[in-house]
């Protein structure tokens, strides 16, 4: 199994990470933002492509709703 590396010291101090991925809305792109509890970007996109079906589903709903903050969908993950 592989082990992910450690945390920087910039990332312990930076705190938990996110990842950042865009969806297609029509002929533009829609920014995402997924706040994660991981301490290293590796680790926030892995779970971010390891959970895309149900993240995008996710973001898409925001997208219908109209939940945006600063022109961006944010989702957090508990």
């Amino acid at each position: 199994m592989r082990k992910f590396p450690k945390a920087t010291e910039q990332e312990i101090n930076e705190g938990p990470q996110t990842a950042s991925f865009q969806i297609a809305n029509g002929n533009a792109r829609q920014d995402c933002i997924l706040q994660t509890n991981f301490p290293t970007k590796i680790q926030a996109q892995k779970y971010l492509l390891t959970n895309w079906p149900t993240i995008e589903k996710m973001a898409r709903d925001a997208l219908a709703a109209g939940s945006f903050e600063g022109g961006k969908i944010k989702l957090v993950m508990i």
